[in-house]
């Protein structure tokens, strides 16, 4: 698999809350909520992703145990 992120993930996952800056991200106020409308989806949506037929073979060759 090509991995290529240069994301370091490991100093993502080390920070807290009170490191991430969040100065430029506007508050939540109530003008903000009485504008908002929930939305329910309106039906299903098909995915279709394209797999390597290589790969599936190895994931049949797996097998179908199910974990607990």
């Amino acid at each position: 698999m090509n991995n290529s992120s240069e994301t370091n993930w490991a100093l993502v996952d080390s920070l807290t809350d009170e490191m991430i800056d969040r100065s430029e991200v506007p508050l939540l106020d109530e003008s903000f909520f009485a504008r908002a409308v929930w939305r329910m989806p309106e039906g299903q949506v098909v995915v279709v992703v394209p797999v390597d037929p290589d790969l599936l073979a190895w994931f049949q060759a797996q097998g179908s145990e199910k974990s607990a």
